[in-house]
């Protein structure tokens, strides 16, 4: 973003970036992007060749094949630090539907507080509203404060605490003294404060390690001139972090075997233990990082600009000290033109973020309705909640492949780059064939013996008999679902790091995130709806819901494919500007085998 305060000289420690090839910013008018790509790769002519290193022309940036860049090792520490974050909070979260909708004397599947489905279902979305609303009080802490890395750390610290009390008190004295409910409650509130402090700081920080912002040439072992392209080196980036996020995911199926096998404080002891790692990778990895210290009062600068904008008919240039001086008035603010230009691209995002509550709420249906579902179906021996592992599962074995194989092929055969809204709408579709199959396992579960349309009823064989279909039907749905993370999730987290200012990208991510919280209070309200006999139609609403925002989303926004370059591009001096050096400038995992995949 551009300088808030243009007369700060920049930090010593600052990378000292060439000035060379100097591009000039565009203007709002000219905003475009959308990297484009070649089918093939065409020669150019001697005399305009640029050397390895340099800027690419723009026959060349035409012509040439855009890869991504080594990944830097702090990045991959940051992905491991995430990993075991994320084993925690699934492997918490994954017995938790059991948890609180079954009593203390259930036995298959476990249970402690006996809230019911309904129940559970309404105190699971009020801890995902809570775990998406905080990150916004981390971002600020992040951004005007003490910065990103010292915020994951304090927050993950709280973290720990939340994590502690989740264990004590679903000690089985615990349960059997009442401690059970009221401890976790607090050990919600607890950890959804350190999970959302941690989620707004630790996506773009694992970003910020990618230090280039513009494209240069290169030349391959194999003889082929290429374009190391910033944009796809922090696509990549974000999708090795979705990866991690997803293997850490599979710490549920760790949590729900000893839930099954043992009791609940085992399932939650595990969680505490693998944060308790992530915590010494993140502290000990600390020297290595690219850190930017931050700027202030930003964020109160950042609402200055928009209220301008807002009291001239959302007309942002206004704000812009240029158009103030070129009406004559003598007016010193507090940032530049450029700054205002950030805005503006930041307020694309915003748009695009408001569609982002309706898929997640199809994305929640597995974290607590999909559990009950399985809890109905004949389970063969398996605890009804392991089968959320096949969205991670899913996940991890379909990045590679979308992102090494199907997008290289599709980009080299045909010219097709699926840029990020198209990517996006495409994963509120998938989301939606997921709940579409969902409904279709509801009614097949409505249609079956013993208990046909009220399941494991108490008027029903004692409510201990499941209906007569088995859980592997549930498949399809987590399959689909898991797809429209890579498109969908994955995207969204790179559109909010791409887009915000620079020294405000732990503030654009919480917005992103918010997304998340507004789908999740949706979700309690909606939690009524998951009563027996009508569950399908919960079901057949998202899917009709998801499909029709994708199609509207698609349609509305999908012109800033063509702007995406040009948007990038804003602000990227400041922020070359901005980045610091890790104790080890050289230090990078060696990915050239990426490069010729891709």
């Amino acid at each position: 973003m551009g300088n808030p305060n243009t007369d700060v000289k920049t930090q010593a420690n600052t990378v000292d970036v060439s000035r060379e090839n100097e591009e000039v910013l565009r203007t709002s008018e000219d905003l475009g992007v959308g990297v484009i790509e070649s089918k093939e790769h065409y020669p150019i002519q001697a005399d305009h060749i640029t050397p390895d290193g340099g800027e690419p022309t723009e026959e060349e940036c035409e012509t040439l094949r855009k890869v991504s860049d080594k990944i830097p090792w702090s990045a991959f520490l940051i992905a491991v630090v995430e990993l075991c974050e994320r084993f925690s909070y699934y492997g918490l979260s994954g017995p938790f539907q059991n948890y609180m909708e079954n009593d203390k004397h259930s036995t298959n599947p476990r249970g402690a507080i006996g809230l019911g489905q309904s129940g559970a279902t309404g105190l699971s979305n009020y801890f995902q509203f809570w775990c998406y609303v905080t990150p916004i009080i981390g971002a600020i802490v992040a951004d005007q404060y003490i910065g990103k890395l010292n915020t994951i750390i304090i927050f993950a610290l709280i973290y720990i605490a939340g994590l502690a009390v989740l264990f004590v008190t679903s000690l089985p004295v615990s349960i059997n003294h009442g401690g059970a409910l009221p401890g976790l409650v607090i050990a919600m509130t607890v950890i959804g404060l350190g999970t959302g402090g941690i989620k707004s700081n630790i996506s773009p920080l694992i970003a910020e390690q990618v230090k280039a912002t513009r494209k240069k040439v290169a030349t391959l072992a194999s003889g082929e001139r290429v374009i190391i392209d910033p944009a796809r080196t922090i696509e990549r980036v974000y999708m090795v972090f979705y990866l991690c996020i997803n293997v850490g995911s599979l710490g549920a199926i760790a949590t729900t075997e000893l839930e099954l096998k043992v009791g609940f404080w085992a399932a939650y002891v595990l969680p505490l233990s693998m944060f308790i790692i992530g915590f010494c990778v993140l502290v000990l990895g600390r020297k290595k990082y690219v850190v930017r210290k931050p700027q202030g009062s930003i964020i109160f600068i950042a609402f200055r600009v928009m209220w301008i904008g807002v009291k001239n008919k959302f007309n942002m240039d206004i704000a812009k000290p240029s158009y103030q001086r070129a009406l004559g008035n003598e007016v010193e603010y507090e940032w530049d033109d450029t700054f205002v230009e950030e805005m503006k691209r930041t307020m694309v995002a915003c748009k695009v973020f408001l569609y982002y509550p309706i898929y997640y709420i199809c994305y929640q249906q597995m974290l607590n309705n999909f559990i009950s579902q399985a809890g109905t179906m004949e389970l063969h021996g398996i605890p009804n909640d392991i089968m959320q592992n096949i969205d991670p599962i899913t996940v991890i074995i379909f990045i590679p492949i979308i992102d090494q194989l199907v997008f290289p092929f599709l980009r080299r055969k045909f010219g097709i780059a699926i840029k990020p809204i198209t990517r996006i709408a495409l994963g509120f579709c998938f989301a939606s064939c997921g709940m579409a199959w969902a409904a279709i396992v509801q009614h097949i579960i409505y249609t079956s013996p013993p208990c046909y349309r009220f399941p494991k009823s108490s008027e029903c064989l004692g409510g201990s008999v499941p209906n007569k279909v088995h859980v592997v039907v549930q498949t399809p749905a987590y399959f689909f679902i898991a797809i429209s993370e890579i498109f969908a999730s994955v995207t969204g987290m790179e559109y909010a790091f791409t887009k915000a200012p620079v020294s405000m990208k732990s503030f654009v991510m919480s917005m992103f995130l918010l997304a998340n919280a507004v789908s999740a209070a949706v979700g309690i309200g909606l939690s009524r709806a998951a009563k027996h006999p009508h569950i399908h139609w919960l079901y057949t609403g998202l899917a009709i819901s998801s499909f029709i925002a994708g199609g509207v989303f698609w349609l509305l926004y999908h012109r800033y494919n063509e702007t995406e370059e040009s948007m990038n591009a804003i602000g990227r001096n400041t922020e070359e500007e901005s980045r610091s050096a890790p104790s080890n400038e050289n230090d990078h995992v060696d990915t050239e085998s990426f490069l010729e995949i891709n």
